[in-house]
């Protein structure tokens, strides 16, 4: 391999990142990450410690100072949150976690050394073409019908779903976007396998593909 292979996927709640991710990592061999379960961790800790979500001193202290698990960045100082990622509490409070700059920048860290420890990866999120990795070997912006991605996420429901994509599109502080150089592709009624051949054709040759 003459370089590392990162492929950053981006998208709206409920496009298909995490299903387009974990084909592509089986494909190619690599390993996956989903940011978007770093801040999902991160604002369960915040409740945890009964801080208030919208006090950006107070949640950027606590990120600052927290010790993140180097596997999928779901353990923080030695709480397993993975099982709290998607409670109705946390779906309530990630935007405003997300949106403070001072944690934004521990993460976006701690997920630039995930991929340095790895040399390379699959990673989905957000800001992953535009910020965290905007020299991505390819990059990927994901979207489908409103009715598909409530399909997708019934546990949170339509209207949560668009107001995260929303409050995220919005923030001052690497907001949801698509980056110019991305390949955007509609996930509704396409096969996840088509996907994965279009991601992986569009691989330079000069870089090893599985």
């Amino acid at each position: 391999m003459t370089e590392s292979l990162i492929i950053a996927i981006d998208g709206s709640a409920g496009s298909g990142k995490s299903t387009l991710a974990a084909a592509l990592a089986e494909r190619l061999g690599l390993a996956t990450l989903d940011t978007g379960s770093t801040y999902r961790a991160m604002t369960a800790a915040v409740l945890h410690e009964d801080l208030d979500p919208a006090n950006n001193a107070a949640t950027a202290a606590f990120a600052q100072a927290a010790a993140i698990d180097d596997l999928d960045g779901t353990v923080i100082n030695a709480v397993n949150y993975s099982d709290e990622l998607r409670t109705a509490e946390v779906n309530s409070a990630v935007s405003l976690v997300a949106a403070n700059p001072l944690v934004r920048q521990v993460l976006v860290s701690w997920q630039r050394s995930w991929v340095a420890l790895r040399r390379g990866g699959v990673v989905e999120g957000r800001d992953i073409g535009t910020v965290v990795f905007p020299d991505a070997t390819v990059k990927v912006f994901l979207t489908a019908r409103s009715s598909e991605r409530a399909r997708r996420r019934p546990e949170e429901g339509l209207a949560s779903i668009e107001r995260r994509d929303e409050l995220d599109s919005k923030r001052e502080s690497s907001p949801l976007a698509r980056a110019e150089d991305a390949m955007e592709i509609d996930t509704t009624d396409r096969p996840v396998s088509d996907i994965v051949d279009l991601v992986v054709a569009s691989i330079p040759k000069q870089i090893h593909r599985a």
